[in-house]
């Protein structure tokens, strides 16, 4: 079975000065754009990126670039505009990506004054069919699917490539796995989240309902309406920008 697409498809990986979405920052990005008809010839990019903040030692110690490898290369704010434009049009596919490397990423596009709208892609997290298929991390999926062993881990190219291979191996692996980018998407979503950092999630009747903290569980347009310092709260808080606007969405339209 291979993979079905109406639309180019990128593939992402990030390495990263630290795991928290909000304060962490990209040293390197890598990239294979997939196009309708032409799945056997990616095209790949790759580019380190100045953090401008120093790279901890626990993340040069996963990843192996250092601040000196980075001290020539552009800022995020620089190739933020091409960035974007490659991706536009693109469904979004990644190890992880839907917990991790997308919201990180779209918090540098925020800070990069880029209006990059996420939400029109569609998300294929190969990790999260990986776990349903069988529980592992992408080391042992790699060998596991493709008989490979994933020398380069870490590396941003290397686990890229290998997480499109994997999904190809996936596919044809398991007749009843979906094709098309659209069902491959919903199959790895872990819920059906409103924003990309999955605070706010849909339930059955496409009501936004929280999903942390003390209203977890309440329908956000109802906890907005009782509770007008929630709002503040969450705009003052320690939360994703995406979370945010998703918040300010519903309390404007509770007005309308």
């Amino acid at each position: 079975m291979k993979l079905q697409l109406r639309r180019p498809i990128v593939f992402f990986d990030l390495e990263t000065t630290g795991v928290n979405i909000l304060t962490d920052r990209i040293v390197e990005i890598s990239i294979v754009k997939v196009m309708p008809g032409k799945e056997d010839e990616p095209i790949v990019k790759t580019r380190r990126v100045n953090p401008e903040m120093p790279i901890p030692a626990e993340a040069t110690a996963v990843h192996h670039i250092t601040d000196a490898d980075v001290a020539n290369e552009p800022t995020f704010r620089q190739i933020a505009k091409s960035l974007a434009d490659f991706m536009t049009g693109c469904d979004i596919a990644g190890f992880n990506s839907n917990r991790f490397d997308v919201p990180l990423l779209d918090e540098e596009f925020h800070r990069a004054g880029v209006d990059f709208d996420f939400h029109r892609a569609r998300f294929i997290d190969v990790q999260t069919i990986f776990h349903k298929q069988e529980p592992r991390n992408l080391t042992a999926a790699y060998r596991f699917y493709c008989g490979k062993d994933l020398t380069g881990a870490h590396s941003a190219h290397d686990d890229t490539m290998a997480t499109f291979e994997v999904l190809k191996a996936q596919l044809e692996r398991y007749p009843d796995l979906p094709s098309s980018v659209e069902e491959l998407a919903k199959f790895s979503s872990q819920n059906n989240n409103v924003d990309l950092a999955g605070r706010l999630i849909y339930d059955d009747n496409g009501r936004e309902i929280i999903n942390f903290g003390k209203y977890k569980g309440r329908p956000a347009a109802e906890v907005l309406e009782k509770d007008p310092g929630y709002y503040a709260w969450v705009q003052q808080g320690d939360f994703a920008s995406d979370t945010k606007r998703a918040f300010t969405r519903i309390k404007m339209n509770i007005k309308k």
